[in-house]
């Protein structure tokens, strides 16, 4: 829920009156409501019972409108009852996606609102505030729905093959939560799981657009994990005390220290991280000690009053020094372990050996982010300018401040491993318990390294040939994918001999594939056409003469 409080209503001896639109069985529930006491609200079901003009517009949506009908139909209401704030209450499943609901003209918008959440909501609106309120992923409006044509073969292939492989996945993640007791079982589903998301990705990449196999990622599982399914879209529950730039960061630091503070255990798309390989109390003490130190950091930016390439030249000169506080308070600044016979402090130990002076390539430009959070600056989400207050922009924001906080995690996390690879007491403080072994810790080192060389061969270039950005995000305790269209055009002329290769081959396959699929189409028809009218009429002459002669042999007998 978004409450962005403003200045009190002035004490008035007349209580607020509201104009309410609903079915009449609601609208006799909300004037009961409303109406009596503590409330006590005046409430009109029609303009012409008003006296005066109305504090407060409720419109209940009983049944599912399309899009374009509700949009004009909320333009309409608002320019009619200006400046009364407006309060759209929508039913469990509107039949609306959630990113277009956020945009609505609506001061107010509630999904299915339990009774103290109403009285609230109203109250916040009255004193001028905001209240936003979904509940979750809503089902999709398909205004085309019924009207495409008959699938292809390609098509169909493609699609029947992944509900196979979707069935499938769904069914091994249930044998795997919780894990089954025998370790055989386990790694057997496993290792299915592994062998379906590769046969996934064979399908998108034969008989897909390559635009489908970003917008379909599938999670993954490995052994050593509570294996959790992945959750689906929460809910848009937001508090906003103050619409300025220090509320919106507030809200944003409130939420992703709340994803931080659980088990981050998920792997979407197949992705292995370091962060994982760290304790479940280590990885939390990590993205909270960030989150920390990125507040500190902002309010000195704040303080220093940068703007544009200034800005983002202190910010990347103060990453380090960010990072390297991070990692001492999730070390533990006092703890000292043995190593080779004598105490060594872990903190500055870690601190020495490891390099966190490294850079993300993959991380978006700093500049938007700050900007907005620093001075409140517009955002442009999905080709709209926004305020940062806004529902959208407030999700943006999380998102690139969560992509960063588990890059960020990411890279230092891959600094930890590779120090406790020379330090054994290191590993039963740091990480969990499965690499605590010499060759498990060898072992996933070894797969991250290769994992980081395929990504910058390989799937950075299609990236970026393609205008995406992958971004990481916290949401119920897993971190989940986030593909964003953005040009990067100027990122793509600095690839190496390499990566220009496959970007080549990317656009060599887009060229031939349309000739490709007609020659195939015509040699299918070419097939068809042989069997039918050359091998058909063979086999039906010769049958034709085997009956005959049958027939002759009959006759003389």
């Amino acid at each position: 829920m978004i409450e962005a409080a403003a200045s009190p209503r002035s004490a008035s001896s007349q209580a607020p009156q509201l104009l309410v639109f609903a079915e009449p069985l609601l609208l006799q529930g909300l004037i009961a409501l409303l109406g009596a006491e503590p409330a006590g609200y005046r409430l009109a079901s029609s303009p012409e019972a008003l006296v005066g003009a109305p504090q407060l517009v409720i419109w209940s949506l009983a049944a599912p409108l399309e899009p374009l009908n509700l949009l004009r139909e909320l333009e309409r209401l608002e320019q009619r009852w200006h400046p009364a704030p407006l309060l759209l209450l929508v039913p469990a499943t509107p039949g609306l996606r959630r990113e277009w609901l956020l945009q609505l003209p609506a001061a107010g918008l509630l999904q299915q609102p339990e009774p103290d959440q109403l009285l609230a909501a109203v109250a916040t609106l009255l004193d001028g505030g905001r209240v936003v309120e979904l509940q979750g992923e809503v089902p999709e409006f398909d205004a085309d729905a019924g009207a495409s044509g008959p699938l292809g073969l390609g098509q169909w292939l493609l699609q029947s093959g992944l509900q196979q492989i979707d069935a499938e996945l769904r069914l091994c993640r249930r044998l795997l939560d919780p894990p089954p007791q025998s370790l055989l079982l386990e790694l057997i589903l496993v290792g299915r799981v592994r062998e379906l998301g590769a046969a996934r990705s064979l399908l998108l990449w034969l008989w897909g657009p390559i635009s489908l196999a970003w917008s379909l990622p599938e999670s993954t599982v490995t052994a050593g994990s509570n294996l959790p399914q992945p959750p689906a879209r929460g809910s848009t529950a937001i508090t906003m005390r103050q619409r300025t730039a220090e509320g919106v960061w507030q809200v944003i630091r409130e939420r992703l220290a709340n994803a931080s503070a659980a088990a981050v255990t998920a792997q979407p798309n197949g992705t292995l991280f370091a962060l994982q390989g760290l304790s479940w109390e280590r990885r939390r003490d990590l993205l909270l000690a960030l989150l920390g130190q990125l507040d500190q950091l902002l309010g000195r930016l704040r303080e220093e009053r940068l703007r544009g390439d200034d800005l983002q030249g202190r910010w990347e000169q103060l990453q380090p020094e960010l990072r390297r506080h991070a990692l001492r308070q999730m070390a533990g600044p006092y703890v000292q372990l043995p190593q080779q016979g004598q105490l060594l402090p872990v903190a500055d130990t870690l601190n020495g050996v490891s390099d966190l002076g490294l850079t993300d390539s993959e991380l978006p430009p700093c500049l938007p982010m700050l900007t907005a959070l620093l001075s409140a600056q517009p955002l442009l989400v999905d080709g709209r300018l926004l305020a940062p207050d806004e529902p959208q922009a407030l999700l943006h924001l999380e998102a690139l401040v969560g992509n960063w906080l588990v890059r960020t995690a990411e890279l230092i996390s891959g600094e930890v491993l590779a120090c406790c690879g020379d330090w054994p007491e290191l590993r039963r403080y740091l990480l969990i318990q499965e690499l605590v072994a010499t060759r498990s810790l060898e072992r996933l080192r070894n797969q991250l390294n290769a994992r980081q060389r395929w990504s910058a061969w390989f799937e950075r270039p299609i990236q970026l040939y393609e205008s995406r950005r992958l971004l990481y995000r916290l949401e119920g305790g897993a971190i989940q994918p986030l593909l964003l269209t953005e040009p990067r055009d100027q990122e793509l002329r600095q690839l190496g001999w390499l990566q220009q290769g496959v970007t080549l081959a990317l656009e060599t396959r887009d060229a031939l594939a349309p000739q490709l699929q007609s020659l195939l189409r015509q040699l299918g028809d070419l097939f068809v056409v042989v069997l039918t009218q050359v091998v058909g009429r063979a086999i039906g002459l010769v049958g034709r003469g085997i009956l005959q002669g049958m027939g002759r042999g009959v006759s003389r007998s």
